[in-house]
């Protein structure tokens, strides 16, 4: 179903410098997408820290002013848990293994990015709440706003921003718009009624679990209205998680959402589901296979392995292209249509 671009990966390590000296980009993943000023634009997530010493493990953690101070642990130290490279655990403390900041890139023809000379491409973290960095954006334009929803991430945890701007030189920072735990906000690009929707993924802790969301809004800042729509499903792809990817596409059948989904071993693939045009809480179809999943080397082995994430794409008729991070490492494209996934779609799966 999906035509992946044969010059992925199309972003790289290798593509991207540092934000500063000392630092080292570990990986470069899960862009938001849009155009402006007749280009192609991505806001990458960029994750870096200083290089590894031997014997040590070492991470960087922002400050409330600014300023990035380095923790570092013997590796054999038995109260370290680093099994998962993109966390580390000591002495019952969670860190995050690099910190990410927002770059910007734009391409004319949708496949060669560069960074822009006359705009500020890089956003970073802000305050007691980013302390641990900005991920995973996801950009929506409606009401002449580009609307930009992200993880925020700081030892109180992980919730969603936004940030709005219309030219992309003055940004306006509107805060914490969902609490922890929740991230993967994915705002619908035209009101429904006289309001705003969203989808997001609060994380339940002992009930409960990581289940797709919608609310709505007067004001994109309050949020109320809460519905849980989407359940994960026990035995297939996406048994452990399920989170949106970027704003739901309008069709004549109801607003399309393709979504990632996780099993039990943390193997990330693509769905899509199905909601009402009139009552997003509604749930027609569901995926019953993935639209998509990790077969290219470059999905399966990189710094997270098994890994296709999505929060961007730009719609041309029924052409999804579609850019998603893979293997948590570096940033593909891929082409899909709009119809075939309508079609593909189980109507007996729209149960949550």
């Amino acid at each position: 179903m999906a035509i992946r671009f044969t010059q992925n990966p199309i972003i790289t390590t290798k593509d991207i410098t540092p934000s500063q000296s000392g630092f080292v980009v570990e990986c470069v993943m899960n862009p938001g997408a849009f155009r402006f000023e007749d280009k192609i634009w991505l806001l990458l997530r960029v994750s870096e820290r200083a290089p590894q010493k031997e014997g040590k493990v070492s991470l960087p953690i922002m400050k409330a002013n600014g300023e990035i101070r380095h923790l570092e642990f013997d590796q054999n130290d038995p109260q370290l848990d680093i099994s998962d490279p993109r966390k580390f655990s000591y002495n019952g403390n969670m860190y995050l293994s690099t910190i990410s900041h927002l770059r910007l890139v734009c391409s004319e023809d949708g496949i060669h990015f560069y960074e822009p000379k006359d705009f500020p491409a890089k956003i970073f973290g802000q305050g007691l709440l980013e302390t641990y960095g900005i991920e995973d954006c996801r950009v929506s334009f409606f009401e002449g706003f580009y609307n930009l929803t992200y993880t925020q991430v700081s030892e109180n945890g992980v919730g969603v921003g936004l940030i709005r701007t219309q030219d992309w030189k003055n940004f306006s920072r509107m805060g914490m718009i969902l609490p922890p735990h929740n991230k993967d906000c994915a705002l619908f690009e035209e009101k429904i009624g006289n309001k705003y929707y969203c989808l997001h993924r609060p994380s339940g802790i002992g009930l409960g679990g990581n289940y797709i969301w919608i609310a709505d809004s007067e004001n994109l800042t309050h949020w109320g209205g809460h519905q849980c729509i989407l359940h994960t499903r026990e035995g297939m792809w996406d048994s452990s998680r399920v989170g949106a990817g970027t704003s739901p596409i309008k069709t004549k059948e109801g607003w399309l959402a393709i979504y990632h989904g996780a099993d039990h071993t943390s193997r990330y693939c693509l769905g899509a589901f199905l909601l009402d045009l009139k009552d997003p809480s509604k749930v027609l179809a569901r995926s019953s296979v993935p639209i998509m999943e990790p077969t290219e080397d470059y999905e399966i082995n990189g710094f997270f392995n098994n890994v296709i994430f999505t929060n961007g794409h730009v719609i041309d008729g029924d052409k999804i292209t579609m850019y998603y991070g893979a293997a948590d490492e570096v940033i593909c494209a891929a082409e899909l249509s709009v119809s075939s996934i309508l079609s593909s779609l189980n109507k007996k799966e729209s149960l949550i």
